[in-house]
């Protein structure tokens, strides 16, 4: 005995798909046929979006519909975001100082200046930010590639020492195993990229050491643009309780939201992990991957 299904079981995707029409088409006849109905869904799919979303602005959200077949541009979605008030909030937080430039370890040219990637695991770039916990601070250590945005390796701690920096490439190199000589990884002047800890462990891979000009932060802007969006979109408005929650929640962000979820403009909305996955083989497979060992570092 059969039973009919109840009304909305099938979804959109699955009814054009056994109806052989695309969703983008749907929705354009959806559209000309009963515009208000129309309207009130592309309200309705924004508002959702919105909430699940809660930091995206207007061009993500036309991004991410697009992608699921609503055929928006990003003025539509900008006036009805507005309209129905919408748009996220930004705010600017007080940033204290994790950069320690005043010391006597060797600093290195700028090689990544005018340096555009072709391909994974060509430019690396590092930096450290604070991370606010209930009654303290905390400190996380990124390292992140230049040519997809996606975070290789990260570190948090309640110190800034070498060793948080260390910890964070430490990571990177055992995910990605970057062949000999192909590699430049580039940060600010601070004193936990200057050491020989971390310069040792730079050696020990053939990686050459890249390091922005004084008081320039445009020089590393791949690394300020993550530490923003990591701010905007999962620090600011949380309460962490201890580091252990903070770096839960904050490794969760980067491993399944940023690195996984989340659209990138730079790489034309998609989330890093899709665009490596999607990258053509001569682009994403540069060199065999290699075993690497990773002495402990010093504290």
């Amino acid at each position: 005995m059969t039973t009919s299904l109840p009304q909305g079981e099938l979804t959109i995707e699955r009814m054009c798909a056994l109806a052989g029409v695309s969703r983008a088409g749907y929705y354009r006849g959806w559209a000309a046929s009963a515009p208000r109905a129309e309207e009130t869904g592309v309200r309705d799919a924004i508002q959702r979006l919105a909430l699940a979303h809660r930091h995206y602005g207007y061009r993500r959200i036309a991004a991410q519909m697009r992608r699921e077949g609503w055929p928006v541009n990003h003025k539509r979605v900008l006036r009805l975001m507005r309209q129905d008030n919408l748009l996220c909030l930004r705010k600017r937080s007080f940033v204290p100082a994790t950069t320690d430039s005043c010391h006597g370890w060797r600093v290195v040219a700028n090689l990544a200046r005018h340096m555009v990637p072709t391909g994974l695991d060509q430019l690396w770039v590092a930096d450290i930010t604070y991370i606010r916990l209930q009654e303290e601070f905390a400190y996380l250590a990124i390292v992140l590639d230049a040519f997809s945005r996606c975070v290789v390796g990260w570190a948090l701690d309640m110190h800034l020492q070498a060793s948080l920096a260390t910890a964070a490439l430490a990571m990177a190199l055992v995910s990605r195993k970057p062949a000999l000589g192909t590699l430049i990884h580039h940060s600010d002047r601070g004193v936990q990229y200057a050491c020989n800890d971390y310069t040792d462990l730079l050696e020990r891979h053939d990686i050459q050491a890249s390091m922005s000009r004084i008081g320039n932060p445009y020089d590393n802007a791949k690394a300020e643009s993550f530490m923003k969006t990591l701010k905007q979109e999962e620090v600011d408005g949380r309460a962490y309780r201890d580091v252990r929650h903070a770096r839960n929640a904050i490794g969760a962000f980067i491993e399944q939201i940023y690195n996984r979820q989340r659209l990138h403009s730079a790489l034309h909305y998609r989330p890093p992990a899709e665009f490596e996955a999607n990258l053509p083989s001569h682009v994403a497979a540069a060199q065999q991957p290699r075993a690497i060992s990773v002495t402990p570092a010093c504290p």
